[in-house]
């Protein structure tokens, strides 16, 4: 529990600081937590990012998450974020062949939907917050701190119903409904004391779906680590696992965030 703390706070100490300042030290950071989420899950599949396959899904995911504001970097050479998904998805069909099946069509599911997976995620979180959404952003970061400690605490002290044993045998029905209980609270707290522009109501609601999606991620990301045979997606974070270990639950609440932002807009 020590060694969590310490890295939680010295995590935050740099993390945060960056999401606020924004601009391109937020970019760069998005990307390097991007890349690693890339390799922790290659990891898992037992493929080495520095492989023909690894690479590919490396520079798809740099190209999914640039943003709005630099996507004439990509334009200026005349294809869209689209067309170059199906230029990867070609590529990748090609080692399909020239491994002689020694990389799968199964290998090659996996590759786009990990590249998807985490882009879908980080690119939103870099989206919201270059749109102006920093108080989106920081919402979001205590909505999942909150859900989080809610269910682990109430989960200790109060759990008795199992909520997925086969995927991840400690989580209980009355963690997760601590979870988004903690999780409305915060969003009353952040209606009063921060300039998020969203009804108290609207905030409420969107303060439980967040947090039941964010448990959502969460056992995705549980799954995912179950069907491999792995604990911990990595070990960048002493106490705490790897970067999707962290941020599992914010890679499916970011793009629901995006949309209340320009709801809120």
């Amino acid at each position: 529990m020590k060694q969590r703390i310490i890295t939680a706070v010295i995590a935050a100490a740099i993390f945060i600081p960056i999401v606020i300042y924004g601009n391109i030290p937020f970019i760069i950071l998005s990307y390097l937590m991007g890349t690693v989420a890339i390799y922790e899950l290659l990891r898992m599949r037992k493929i080495s990012i520095v492989s023909f396959q690894g690479i590919i899904s490396v520079l798809l995911l740099w190209i999914i998450l640039i943003p709005k504001q630099y996507i004439n970097v990509i334009e200026n050479l005349g294809y869209s974020k689209l067309e170059y998904i199906f230029i990867a998805i070609l590529l990748f069909l090609v080692i399909t062949v020239i491994t002689k099946n020694k990389t799968t069509f199964d290998d090659i599911s996996f590759l786009l939907l990990t590249v998807l997976y985490v882009g879908m995620g980080i690119y939103y979180f870099i989206e919201t917050r270059e749109t102006g959404g920093l108080t989106y952003i920081l919402y979001s970061l205590f909505i999942i701190w909150a859900t989080d400690s809610g269910a682990y605490f109430i989960g200790r002290s109060m759990g008795k119903r199992k909520l997925w044993p086969e995927i991840s045998p400690n989580k209980t029905i009355e963690g997760a409904v601590g979870g988004v209980v903690c999780a409305v609270i915060v969003g009353i707290l952040f209606h009063f004391f921060s300039n998020i522009d969203v009804s108290i109501g609207k905030l409420l609601f969107v303060s439980a779906v967040l947090a039941i999606f964010g448990q959502i991620g969460d056992l995705a990301e549980s799954a995912y680590k179950r069907h491999y045979g792995v604990k911990d997606s990595g070990k960048i974070l002493p106490g705490h696992g790897g970067i999707l270990d962290r941020f599992d639950s914010l890679l499916f609440v970011w793009p629901l965030l995006h949309i209340l932002h320009i709801i809120g807009n």
